[in-house]
């Protein structure tokens, strides 16, 4: 069987994919904050979107893990369900962090989370389609062998 390595993994990685995922996070926050009124950045600076967008990102992927770790417990228990309440702590964490972003309730903080997920998911799709996998069915002069020897039985 041959196995084609794509390379669609080394352009979603790195620095560029990052980049991507953050521009794409700030769309989201900017629709995300047009959508509820409890969550607005003062002066209404896309700058500020952009730096709320990469906190997000950065908070995202180093403090999500540890607090994913510490309350397992509870994520077991509620099925998963926990991980919105983190979430919600990590866009409590940005508006403490970055000062013009201000979120007015816990509440406003799980629906922007639930919303800003929503939005990247949808934002994502035209990437994931562009660089989805695909079948190639294998035709009468594909070989599974690439150069090996024929088996043998050791004895």
């Amino acid at each position: 069987m041959k196995i084609q390595i794509s390379t669609n993994r080394q352009r979603q990685s790195g620095l560029w994919g990052f980049v991507a995922r953050t521009i794409v996070l700030t769309l989201a926050t900017i629709i995300a904050i047009k959508l509820l009124p409890g969550v607005r950045i003062d002066g209404g600076s896309v700058w500020v979107a952009v730096l709320t967008a990469l906190v997000i990102a950065l908070l995202d992927n180093f403090l999500r893990p540890i607090l994913i770790f510490i309350t397992l417990p509870f994520t077991v228990l509620t099925m998963g369900l926990f991980i919105f309440i983190i979430n919600a702590i990590i866009i409590e964490m940005t508006a403490s962090i970055v000062g013009p972003f201000q979120v007015d309730s816990f509440a406003y903080a799980l629906l922007f989370s639930l919303i800003i997920t929503a939005l990247n998911y949808l934002l994502e799709l035209p990437n994931r389609w562009l660089n989805r996998s695909t079948y190639k069915p294998r035709g009468d002069n594909d070989t599974d062998d690439d150069g090996f020897a024929d088996y043998e039985e050791v004895e």
